[in-house]
């Protein structure tokens, strides 16, 4: 449908255009910042090469109608580098001091709800040199005919870089290589980590004995300057050698200083010596100096492996260790074993019975057991064993047999564990063997099978354990995906059986299983039951805010739904609107009764929406733990409009009055939603100035997806502006829309009276290059041109044949790949004729020719491109002219497109394009047809031309 424009306050007249130009994204990545491009990929969007701990800038520039939103990730990085883990919403993308491990490649997404997203990516290559490192090794050999022996000295040097480094070894100030001196030999060993090169020495001579450098560099990428290392090598160079003041094994009691010294006994230049511990570092208050270890007051938490370590980069580091062992107790336990042989569960006269008796201790198998009956020591007979490390329980356990139970052995028993000699407490344990002592039960107490608490208060499991003695009771979950204790553990214990958790949250829920443990207890099989823990939580629904838009007079229907929450259903439903509360909805019979069932939402319906029932509704919506609220804010209003960013040289300027004018292009989104358009009211506001001009811009109807057009006039050259723009309808002012607009120096397009481009000048016409394609023309005259570029393919000069004339080339060389595109596209021409001709002058001469395309991009209904020429192949080295007949149905621009063919020989340029009113010649060829124009004696077939030396070789076989 048209749409009727009328002007208000204004001289410019407003302009609507028809609907389609919402258009899905497109996005290209451009870099900037402090970057270093490797030569070879220099041409390349893709592979962007920066220097470690400088700053990364990627921007993502997208077209399409609504603006695209940017959403930035990264894959092929460390693990560990958090911006795997999120994403970064942004048109632009900047990492200050950037490291080696955020190198990888970076993917730019770019949506705005039409067709599918556009994902571009960039491979960042972070560039770096580290310090070398230099080891020496040596060998000896006998060579046993002689009766000498050979010595060979292996010189290894290590880097980490990228690129690859380059090793240059020296002799003093001489390189050295293979070439020059047959006793030395360079070469890369195998499964090395980093870049490794070795300096080998063959039977050492005394002029080997001198001072070695070995030089690594990147050739100055990034400029990142070459690193050194030297080492002297002497007749008394030798790895280290160590030896400790005390033994191996250490055992002290707590409370002592402990000094444990760390000799050097050989190796030369001087090794540096250090001390480390195992696990986890040295203890709080040691200390480290040289090859001196002190350790004030040792406690029992500083037993470990403590190492010295010397290295002086000859050989292998030197290592000698120190197992320091503080002499502790700790965890006295013991078991009750009925007779096994009887596989019995209970003591019984008559059978055998074990008791034993074990602690946790440093060293453990120095500990000493000791076992009383009564109060007195227990006699050894044939009816009392004692027997130590028994293989059915853990090593070092004392257990004290009684064969054939009889009513004389029942009493009390004790069990003590020493260190003879140390200054270490002893531990006892003590069991009472009498007809009362039965193995346990387990049993969840009545009532307490289903525990029922809310979401951050405290709880507490109960199981119930009888039976003399009553063990420890363990803790464990029996849900599969929740295998650990909110503590963290697996196992947990508790002397009274109950499961203490503090601010229990709902990931808590779920079954619990208690058993007894088989120490402190009987050694049977353990007893277990389960308590259910139901934590209740308020409910969560959605939406939890919501924009409603209705015409006025229409219905609306708000649905608050409960998404979760524990009890599983909604208890009560309030509505308000703007704070008071509304009476309870009519509830219709069909729906009373399914919402007795299972109430999982709650409704509220507006008959006609006015004026005065626009507003804020809220749903408070409670399960009786607690309550949740959806909130709607309803209301007729416009949604804002929708600024159309890809309009083409938007800027005029005015240069007698040294104003600008700008065109100003929106589309309004979703207007069908409420009461028609009415009026725009638009503000313009100069940066940084108070003063506003407010305008207003009636219109008829407004359809979605209508391109809708004004022009800002006696805009100040160079200031910015701030724009806001507010639909009006019969209901009031909508949602408003701001942004910025900048000047910017228009690029005039070529007059149609004299509209030939040669693209001698740099801004080529205003011709610009596609933010979405591959690839970008370069502009180069044979001035210019590589000299190292390609042979066999692209344009020596331009069509005039001379070497300062330009042209326009796609390069397709490296990185270039098959199918990759370069787009060349016009400046906006308006279409005041109904036929155009568009004349140019190319050239295709290579064997890996691939394709140049004309396309017409109409700008009427948003940016349609239609193919109107093609041409494929290699057409010999010689400038060819073509003419190709359009008829656009608006304003258009014409789009030279090059693609990329199978292989590198594939240059393809254009030159003195020509745009004219009116039809092309009418005797057309086909363009894959040579034919040879002036001198020929043949008839004018059609409009193609040769230039070069092709041209002047078919006119001599012509004569």
């Amino acid at each position: 449908m048209e749409v009727t424009c009328l002007l208000l306050l204004a001289l410019i007249p407003f302009h609507c255009r028809g609907q389609g130009v919402y258009a899905p994204a497109q996005a290209q990545i451009v870099h900037a910042g402090q970057a270093c491009v490797v030569k070879e990929d220099n041409i390349s969007e893709r592979v962007y090469t920066i220097r470690e701990g400088d700053t990364l800038v990627l921007q993502c520039l997208v077209t399409g109608h609504p603006r695209p939103q940017v959403r930035w990730t990264k894959t092929a990085g460390s693990a560990s580098d958090k911006f795997q883990e999120t994403s970064v919403f942004n048109e632009t993308l900047r990492i200050e001091r950037i490291a080696r491990t955020q190198g990888g490649r970076y993917y730019c997404k770019a949506e705005n709800g039409v067709g599918v997203p556009a994902i571009r990516s960039i491979r960042v290559d972070v560039q770096y040199l580290d310090e070398p490192m230099l080891t020496v090794h040596q060998t000896v050999s006998d060579v046993r005919g002689n009766f000498y022996q050979e010595k060979t000295v292996f010189l290894r040097c290590t880097v980490n870089s990228n690129p690859p480094a380059r090793f240059i070894w020296k002799r003093g100030s001489d390189t050295l290589s293979h070439s020059q001196d047959n006793g030395v030999d360079i070469y890369e060993p195998l499964y090395t980590q980093g870049e490794t090169k070795v300096l080998k020495l063959k039977n050492l001579r005394p002029q080997d004995y001198a001072s070695y450098t070995c030089q690594v560099s990147v050739r100055n990428v990034c400029g990142i300057p070459d690193k050194a290392i030297t080492f002297q090598l002497t007749n008394t160079t030798a790895p280290p050698a160590l030896k400790l003041s005390v033994n191996e094994t250490l055992v002290v009691n707590p409370g002592e200083n402990v000094t444990v010294q760390c000799l050097l006994t050989g190796g030369d230049p001087l090794p540096q010596l250090q001390w480390s511990h195992g696990p986890g570092p040295l203890p709080l208050g040691a200390l480290a100096q040289g090859g001196t270890l002190r350790i004030p007051s040792v406690q029992a938490g500083d037993s470990g492996y403590y190492n010295c370590t010397a290295t002086n980069n000859v050989g292998n580091p030197a290592k000698k260790t120190v197992n320091l062992l503080v002499r502790s107790m700790k965890n006295a336990t013991f078991q009750i074993t009925p007779d096994v042989i009887k596989e019995s569960e209970n003591i019984q006269l008559g059978q055998d019975l074990k008791l034993s008796c074990h602690v946790d201790a440093t060293p453990q198998e120095k500990v000493t057991y000791q076992w009383f009956k009564n109060g007195k020591p227990a006699r050894m007979s044939k009816r009392l064993l004692v027997t130590r490390n028994d293989p059915e329980l853990p090593a070092v356990t004392s257990s004290l047999e009684l064969i054939d139970l009889h009513f004389s052995d029942y009493g009390t028993y004790l069990c003590m564990a020493s260190f003879p000699g140390a200054p270490v407490s002893d531990l006892s344990v003590e069991v009472n063997i009498s007809s009362e002592t039965v193995p346990p039960t387990i049993s969840v107490p009545k009532g307490r099978a289903v525990v029922t608490v809310r979401e951050g208060s405290p709880a507490e499991l109960h199981c119930e354990v009888r039976g003399k003695p009553r063990p420890p009771v363990l803790w464990s979950r029996v849900d599969k995906e929740a295998a650990l204790l909110p503590s963290g553990l697996a196992l947990e214990e508790t002397p009274d059986g109950k499961l203490r958790l503090e601010r229990v949250s709902r990931d808590m829920s779920g079954t619990y299983r208690c058993q007894t443990a088989r120490y402190n207890g009987f050694n049977v099989r353990p007893r277990e039951a389960q308590v259910q823990l139901n934590v209740q939580f308020p409910p969560e629904v959605e939406p939890e805010t919501q924009d409603v838009r209705q015409a006025l007079g229409r219905p609306v229907l708000l649905r608050c739904a409960l998404l979760r929450g524990n009890p599983q259903r909604i208890g009560s439903a309030a509505w308000r609107f703007k704070g008071q509360l509304l009476p309870p909805p009519p509830v219709v019979p069909a729906a009373a009764a399914a919402a007795a069932e299972a109430p999982d939402h709650a409704e509220l319906r507006l008959d006609a929406l006015t004026r005065d029932s626009s507003g804020s509704y809220e749903c408070s919506v409670s399960n009786d733990v607690g309550s949740a609220a959806c909130l709607f804010q309803v209301s007729a209003k416009a949604y804002s409009p929708e600024f159309y960013f890809d309009t083409p040289n938007p800027t005029r300027s005015h240069k007698l009055s040294k104003n600008y004018s700008y065109v100003l292009q929106w589309t309004q989104r979703e207007p069908d939603a409420v009461d028609p358009v009415l009026n725009y009211r638009l503000s313009v506001r100069q940066l940084n100035q108070h003063n506003t001009v407010v305008k207003a811009i009636p219109v008829r109807r407004v359809e979605k997806g209508q391109l809708l057009e004004y022009i800002l006039t006696d805009l100040r050259v160079p200031h910015s502006y701030e724009i806001r723009l507010t639909p009006y309808t019969t209901f009031g002012a909508g949602d408003m829309a701001s942004r910025i607009i900048h000047y910017t120096e228009p690029i005039n397009s070529p007059n149609l009276s004299d509209n030939t481009c040669h693209f001698e000048e740099e801004k080529i016409c205003g011709y610009t290059q596609d933010l979405t394609d591959n690839f970008d023309w370069t502009r180069q005259n044979a001035l210019t041109q590589n000299p190292k570029r390609s042979p066999n393919t692209g344009p020596p000069t331009d069509i005039s044949g001379t070497p300062e004339g330009y042209y326009m080339f796609i390069e397709t060389s490296r990185p270039r790949e098959l199918g990759d595109r370069a787009r060349l596209v016009s400046p906006l021409y308006n279409a005041s004729a109904k036929f155009y001709c568009v004349s140019f002058f190319y050239h295709m001469y290579g064997k890996h020719i691939g394709s140049l395309n004309l396309l017409v991009r109409s700008r009427n209904k948003g940016a349609l491109d239609t193919h109107a020429w093609s041409l494929s192949g290699n057409k010999g080295n010689v400038w060819q002219q073509a003419h190709v007949p359009i008829i656009p149905s608006g304003p258009f621009q014409i789009i030279f497109e090059g693609v990329r063919g199978s292989g590198y020989l594939g240059d393809i340029a254009i030159d003195d394009v020509t745009l004219k009113k009116g039809e092309c010649p009418r005797k057309q060829m086909d363009p894959n047809k040579v034919v040879v124009m002036p001198g020929s004696g043949a008839p004018r077939q059609a409009s193609l031309q040769l230039w070069g030396p092709t041209a002047v070789f078919l006119l001599a076989l012509q004569r």
